[in-house]
C-alpha cells in the first residue's frame, strides 16, 4: 500500500536552478527505501517535500492517497505522519539537553509533561542512548547527534522517517549501531526513506533502490535487482556494491541456489565462503 506519494514534482531554487523536473516516487508502508545519486540530483530536494518544508512550484505530494495541505494546521499533522533527520544534526539540535531536545515535538503537539516523558523515555530506549538524557547536546559525539535527531523525530511517532545521508560523518563503528537501530525501527514498522551516495549502505538497508539524475527518477525497485543494473548505475555516476557483485559471483558458481537470498552483510558473505571451503573444490 502506498502511504507517501511525489506526482509529477517540480521545483527550482532562486535564479531558475531547476532541482527537480516532473518528479514521480511512489513509497509503499513498511518499506525501506533508498534513495541513490550524485550532488545536485534532487535527493535531499525532495525529501524537503516529502515533509512539507518546500512546496512544489508543479505537481503535488499525496500522503495516503491525499494531497497534502499548506496551512498551519495541515502542516502539522503532515509533520507529525512524516519525520525528517537532516545531515548534519547540529542543523537539528538546539536545547539545552538530549532530554530538552527530544520532547520539543511532543510537547508542541499539546501532550501533557508525563504523555512527553513517555514518549521521549521510549525513543531514547529505541536508539539506545537513555544514558545521555541529561547530557548537554553540545558535549555528544557526532553518531550521538546523529542519534538524538532521530530520537527527536521518532518521539513524534511517525509512520514515514526520512533520513538526509544517515551515515555521513560516523566512523564504521557508528554506522554500524546506527543500521542496527534503523532496521529495528523499520521491523517496528516505521517506513524508512534514506538518501545516500553509499551504494553498499543502501544494499545492506533498502529493499527497494531509486536512483535520481537531473532531478528526475532514472529507476525505481527492488535493491537487488537495480543495484545490479550497472547501466542505470553508471547514469547516477555510480558502481555495483561489492557484496552483491560478489554473491552473484557465489550464485554463478553454483554456490548459492537460485531461490537463496544473496549474502547482504559482510558476515553472511564470509558465512557463505567457510560453508564452500567446507565442501572442497567447486566443480568445474
Amino acid at each position: 500500500m502506498t502511504i507517501l506519494e511525489a506526482d509529477a514534482v517540480s521545483y527550482a531554487f532562486p535564479g531558475g536552478i531547476a532541482a527537480l523536473s516532473e518528479l514521480s516516487l511512489t513509497i509503499r508502508r513498511g518499506r525501506r527505501l533508498a534513495i541513490l545519486g550524485p550532488n545536485g540530483a534532487g535527493k535531499t530536494t525532495l525529501l524537503l517535500h516529502l515533509n512539507g518544508t518546500l512546496r512544489p512550484h508543479s505537481g503535488r505530494v499525496l500522503l495516503n492517497g491525499t494531497p497534502a495541505g499548506y496551512s498551519r494546521a495541515r502542516l502539522t499533522a503532515w509533520r507529525r505522519r512524516v519525520g525528517l533527520v537532516l545531515q548534519d544534526a547540529d542543523d537539528q539540535l538546539f536545547a539545552a539537553s538530549v532530554f530538552e531536545d527530544v520532547s520539543f515535538g511532543p510537547l508542541n503537539l499539546g501532550l501533557d509533561a508525563p504523555q512527553a516523558r513517555e514518549r521521549v523515555n521510549a525513543a531514547l530506549a529505541a536508539l539506545r542512548i537513555g544514558g545521555l538524557a541529561d547530557r548537554p547536546t553540545h558535549m555528544l559525539s557526532g553518531g550521538e547527534k546523529k542519534r538524538v535527531a532521530i530520537a527527536g523525530a521518532l518521539a513524534m511517532r511517525p509512520d514515514v522517517l526520512l533520513l538526509d545521508e544517515p551515515s555521513a560523518g560516523l566512523d564504521h563503528a557508528a554506522c554500524a549501531d546506527l543500521l542496527s537501530v534503523l532496521r529495528d525501527l523499520s521491523a517496528g514498522g516505521t517506513t524508512l526513506v534514506f538518501t545516500t551516495h553509499d551504494v553498499d549502505l543502501a544494499y545492506s538497508l533498502a529493499d527497494e533502490v531509486a536512483l535520481f539524475n537531473g532531478g528526475r527518477v532514472i529507476v525505481h525497485g527492488p535493491a537487488e535487482s537495480v543495484l545490479a543494473d550497472g547501466e542505470a548505475l553508471a547514469a547516477a555516476h555510480l558502481h555495483p556494491p561489492l557484496l552483491l557483485e560478489l554473491g552473484l559471483k557465489a550464485r554463478a558458481f553454483g554456490w548459492l541456489a537460485a531461490g537463496e537470498p544473496l549474502p547482504r552483510k559482510p558476515r553472511d558473505m564470509l558465512d557463505l565462503l567457510d560453508s564452500v571451503g567446507g565442501r572442497g573444490p567447486a566443480r568445474g
